[in-house]
């Protein structure tokens, strides 16, 4: 059986860490890793390739499909929420260019090799936007039709690339399929909040949780910027991965959609305090609602309605609440910062 070629993109990020070392530990894999900085030992020493790149490098993307002939690209490249809303044109470029880069670059080598190169792209409830909290305490858990409308630049660069991404798998140069054969097959996920036990939270607008819990873990004090009666969807990092993976094994005539919903649990900001107080007792945290932060998130859905994944690819979460603090998120922080919880 031939190896799989894999390009991951914003390879030291979040999601970059948990799927590369499930890569290598699962699969017979050939790992290329792109980020702007240069990828962590531990992370390069996993790979076959480790780059310091720009997914904005025409050339330097040019060069990486001269060299290797990759079956699966997973763009995770990206520019946070709260980053993104300080900086809007760089956003728009690393997160919208960045993309369109990366679907040239997929589509001149499935051109070159003849064959459909899989693109798994992470989309993220930055999509929908609700006008107000009395409609989001109404509506429950939304589907992916349903209340598209994003407030942030975030959110709108990636509803607009999961358009993008529509585009280059069901239109562009289709009419020249016989003569050429090759195109992408894009599959993208709308993630929910990610909660790492690995890796330090690094921007997003959902980060509160994650925050919390490494704050408490070290003894240090956390000033949350939302309310105590906020509710976001959330997930284990681990079903992250997993996620990503079953939509990438799917056979394409199980699939009804190009990108599809998935979440877990969806504890309020203060019940989630409450369920670390017990582990972390030292824990001292206060709610301070930033006003821009806590506009978000209230225009954010309370729950993401993933029956569409759950029928087309089996999709179920491993973590349940109780079983992500229980067996991954506490012990594996409290050993990170070496308290006994």
């Amino acid at each position: 059986m031939a190896r799989k070629y894999v390009l991951v993109t914003g390879a030291n990020g979040e999601i970059g860490h948990g799927l590369i070392s499930y890569l290598v530990e699962q699969t017979d894999t050939c790992i290329v890793a792109l980020d702007l900085n240069q990828p962590d030992e531990i992370l390069a020493s996993r790979c076959h390739h480790a780059i310091a790149g720009d997914i904005l490098d025409v050339e330097l993307l040019n060069d990486l499909i001269e060299e290797y002939n990759f079956d699966v690209i997973y763009h995770l490249a990206a520019l946070l929420s709260t980053s993104a809303e300080r900086e809007p044109q760089i956003a728009h470029r690393v997160n919208v260019e960045g993309t369109f880069n990366i679907l040239e670059m997929a589509m001149a080598q499935a051109k070159k090799k003849g064959c459909l190169i899989t693109v798994l792209y992470p989309s993220s409830v930055a999509v929908y936007g609700l006008p107000n909290l009395e409609v989001k305490n109404q509506i429950g858990r939304v589907t992916e039709n349903e209340w598209c409308e994003p407030t942030t630049m975030y959110g709108a660069n990636k509803l607009y690339c999961e358009h993008l991404g529509r585009y280059y798998a069901d239109f562009y140069r289709r009419l020249d399929a016989e003569k050429e054969p090759g195109g992408i097959d894009f599959r993208g996920l709308r993630f929910p909040g990610l909660i790492s036990a690995l890796t330090v939270p690094t921007g997003g607008t959902s980060d509160y949780i994650p925050e919390m819990l490494h704050h408490a873990a070290q003894g240090k004090p956390y000033e949350c910027f939302v309310r105590q009666d906020v509710q976001l969807p959330f997930m284990a990092m681990p079903d992250a991965i997993s996620a990503l993976l079953q939509l990438e094994a799917a056979p394409s005539e199980q699939l009804s959609r190009r990108v599809y919903n998935i979440t877990a649990f969806n504890p309020s900001a203060g019940e989630f305090y409450n369920l670390i107080k017990d582990p972390f007792p030292s824990a001292t945290i206060t709610f301070e609602p930033d006003v821009k932060r806590q506009s978000i998130v209230d225009s954010w859905p309370a729950d993401m309605d993933d029956s569409a994944a759950c029928s087309d690819w089996g999709w179920r979460p491993a973590y349940n609440l109780s079983r992500a603090l229980k067996e991954y998120l506490i012990p594996t922080i409290s050993r990170r910062y070496q308290v006994v919880a």
